[in-house]
């Protein structure tokens, strides 16, 4: 018996739906946002960005739910979408009051950071339309019924943006529950988020009330810790090592919590620079712990994303019938790969990916 129920993929016009914000990405390139003069743009989303990687990079059908300010701005973003190949059909279109005092679209400034200057990001999302979605906005007896999805994903991130997202998610949950389908949530704890809001007390507040209804669980030692109150023995203050026994014990003490969790995976970074990190991941699933190969001094080109891209490996895995230690050496050389190019969506195929599963090099192919 499979450890995770998938529908028939023939029975669904999905593989996999996302909810979450999509923002614009203002990328400084090498240098700095606070004295750059120019901006490279892109789409970015944690949830989004799970769709995105699982089409583009897979080739799966794809969807993402979420909604958008009606402007040439929210237009841009929707290009963005289409050019990853993601089904558009379940944006939310919010007219635009030409200022933005009601409703816009969000940006998120990020740079890459480098060697020992980390990388740095600057949301400038309030009072989004995403943020501003409620229970009730979206059909989902439609998507999940009639249509069928395999896997519906979101996550911390959607869930910190306001009052109503959470109710957004809790809905889309027990709908996505109720058909069948399977749900994953990347826990993706941001400080910034939560600060106005309540910090690690609310996000543990909204997180503990989710988790119940979670299939299959994402998220790091940080991520465990502020937003499920979980501890992780062995963990110096800023999470730079890990000993990885201590965090398979921090999982184990998860899974007996949530007993409804199938699936529970993270990454595992080491930063020693901006520029080099060492980088893997573990999976539990059916009782069992499977790593992926954990590779040394990983050269970080953008490393944003790369924790989203480790989820739409996993996903893959999983959704094409893999075990779970494949699954997760999916996910994890995915990860890897997408940290050696700039934006938040990765730019790997899929032929990439297998062939640093199979332990290629980095020689010229020609």
């Amino acid at each position: 018996m499979s450890i995770l129920p998938l529908k028939a993929a023939e029975a669904c016009r999905y593989d996999q739906v996302s909810l979450g914000e999509v923002m614009l990405r203002l990328d400084p390139g090498i240098g700095r946002i606070r004295t750059t003069r120019h901006f490279q743009v892109w789409e970015g989303g944690g949830e989004y960005n799970v769709a995105r990687g699982l089409r583009k990079c897979f080739g799966l059908t794809t969807a993402v739910v979420t909604a958008l300010a009606d402007n040439e701005v929210g237009r841009l973003v929707e290009d963005f979408i289409l050019q990853g190949g993601v089904d558009v059909s379940w944006i939310k279109w919010m007219p635009y009051d030409g200022v933005g005092r009601q409703v816009r679209n969000g940006l998120n400034f990020t740079e890459r950071g480098y060697g020992l200057r980390g990388a740095v990001g600057v949301s400038d999302r309030g009072h989004t339309a995403a943020s501003q979605l409620k229970a009730g906005d979206i059909d989902w007896e439609t998507l999940f019924g009639r249509l069928g999805v395999r896997w519906f994903h979101t996550g911390g991130i959607f869930a910190a943006l306001s009052e109503t997202t959470p109710e957004v998610i809790e809905e889309a949950m027990r709908s996505a529950k109720k058909h069948g389908t399977i749900i994953s949530y990347d826990l993706n704890y941001r400080p910034s988020l939560w600060k106005a809001i309540g910090g690690k007390e609310k996000a543990q507040q909204v997180n503990k009330q989710l988790a119940p209804l979670v299939d299959v669980m994402i998220g790091n030692e940080e991520d465990f810790t502020a937003a499920l109150g979980f501890q992780v023995e062995g963990v110096d203050e800023n999470l730079a090592t890990l000993k990885t026994d201590s965090f398979k014990k921090m999982i184990e003490q998860a899974v007996k919590t949530y007993s409804n969790f199938k699936v529970v995976a993270t990454t595992l970074r080491t930063v020693k620079t901006a520029s080099l990190n060492d980088w893997g991941a573990i999976c539990w699933a059916d009782g069992r712990f499977y790593e992926s190969i954990y590779r040394e001094n990983v050269e970080i080109f953008d490393r944003v994303g790369g924790g989203d891209s480790f989820a739409s490996g996993l996903a893959y895995g999983f959704l094409t019938g893999c075990d779970p230690e494949k699954a997760v050496n999916y996910g994890a050389s995915h990860g890897a790969l997408a940290m050696t190019t700039p934006g938040d969506t990765s730019m790997a195929t899929l032929k990439e990916v297998e062939k640093l599963m199979a332990g290629g090099s980095a020689r010229v192919d020609r």
